[in-house]
């Protein structure tokens, strides 16, 4: 199996402080995730004034606007060169969603060689033909979508120039925590047979199991919301991942990816050893002398299985002793003829 590309979203889960921001990619490079994902936007420009929040983000950060709140918590564009370059140093991959075109250029310009649609941008189509225009990678999220928006964004992209290898799309649920039964796993496998693309999964639930099942049903890519404190003031802290929880989800994965193996069934070297312990071959029942006609009453399948098998024991039935045996002896070839 391919190795799964691990996102870690730090998202707007800074708070709009830098401290906090690095913070998070010292997190997401200690727990060995492949990037950690930040949001870009000049909020004037994504939300408008009257624009009211989810319920989601009314429980964590009360009532208001959507606009008062992305203006506490968004960074200056030119932050985000600082948090590049502090990637850069934690060896970790800096990768951030823009919410506006002129987002979209500035991180072309700091050499994102990824760009991440969010699911949000879905029906935004000149939003899609400008990140196309680019012809860097697309990983495209479709939360809240139908199969035919999901369809007639991908036409988009690829009329821009994106072909089929250089972009992935995502499964998601936008509700914050997803709960369990809306999850719908088995619908990437359905993206993937509709598309002919690759699929991964972009994850709202509390906990990791769903992602690493995600990784088990062939998911490409795996997204995951952190937190330095899930009980920190801000929209998406509470349904993230702790530290601790972002570098088991990171293991689990890798441990899947190596579980999953090839498509052959066979032996594997590491317990064949087992083999002979486990199994059973062909022992007497009691004291048998020379001479004596093999029946199957006198024949027990026993551990270890170093002796002929009980599948052999048809062909024993019949045959004479060439020696004396005892009791619970393993029955040899060389005993009969």
């Amino acid at each position: 199996m391919d190795k799964t590309l691990i996102i870690a979203e730090a998202g707007v889960n800074h708070n709009g402080e830098i401290g906090m921001a690095k913070e998070l990619i010292d997190i997401a490079s200690e727990a060995k995730a492949d990037i950690v994902k930040f949001q870009t936007a000049i909020p004037e420009l994504v939300v408008s004034s009257n624009a009211g929040k989810a319920e989601y983000q009314k429980r964590q950060t009360g009532e208001g606007s959507q606009l008062d709140m992305i203006r506490k918590i968004h960074f200056e564009l030119d932050v985000y060169k600082e948090l590049r370059d502090y990637c850069i140093k934690r060896k970790i991959k800096f990768l951030s969603s823009p919410f506006d075109h002129i987002s979209i250029d500035f991180l072309n310009d700091l050499g994102m060689d990824i760009f991440k649609i969010p699911s949000g941008e879905i029906t935004n189509k000149p939003y899609l033909e400008h990140i196309a225009s680019i012809g860097k990678s697309v990983i495209l999220s479709t939360g809240m979508s139908e199969i035919f928006e999901i369809e007639r964004a991908i036409k988009v992209l690829e009329n821009g120039g994106i072909g089929k290898s250089d972009l992935t799309i995502l499964h998601c649920n936008t509700e914050y925590p997803t709960p369990f039964k809306d999850v719908n796993l088995n619908a990437m496998a359905t993206l993937a047979k509709k598309f002919g693309i690759n699929v991964g999964y972009s994850d709202h639930t509390l906990g990791i199991e769903v992602p690493i099942a995600a990784v088990a049903m062939g998911a490409t890519v795996i997204e995951k919301h952190f937190t330095l404190d899930k009980s920190l003031e801000g929209p998406d802290h509470m349904a993230s991942l702790s530290p601790l929880e972002l570098s088991l989800m990171v293991k689990g994965i890798r441990n899947i990816e190596k579980a999953m193996g090839s498509s052959e069934k066979k032996t594997t070297m590491s317990e064949m050893k087992n083999r002979d312990i486990a199994r059973r071959s062909i022992h007497v029942k009691t004291d048998l002398k020379q001479g004596t006609v093999i029946s199957s009453k006198d024949l027990v399948m026993k551990r270890p299985g170093n002796g002929i098998s009980p599948f052999e024991a048809d062909k024993i039935i019949g045959k004479i002793l060439a020696r004396d045996v005892i009791k619970d002896e393993i029955l040899k070839l060389t005993d009969i003829v």
